[in-house]
């Protein structure tokens, strides 16, 4: 069961490198915020499968709070970004 949880990992680090380029050429304000939401949910995917690993579930909690956040933060960005008509 190591091998799945470290080819998991493994394949989410590649998406997380993926994930940075679209951070970094853009072209729009908008496929960025959209990557950085995408990196947080690796991120939290990743601290799952971690956890999964080890068989610890203590901090599910914190990883719902940081997905609801990131969520709520993206869509507060873009709501901001469509209201100004700036999203070149």
């Amino acid at each position: 069961m190591e091998i799945v949880f470290a080819i998991t990992l493994a394949l989410i680090c590649v998406a997380g490198l993926i994930i940075m380029v679209r951070l970094v050429r853009g072209p729009t304000t908008l496929d960025r915020i959209v990557a950085v939401d995408v990196l947080v949910i690796l991120i939290v995917g990743g601290t799952a499968v971690n956890m999964a690993g080890q068989g610890d579930g203590s901090n599910v909690a914190l990883l719902v709070a940081v997905a609801l956040l990131g969520f709520i933060g993206s869509m507060t960005v873009v709501r901001l970004v469509e209201r100004k008509g700036t999203h070149r």
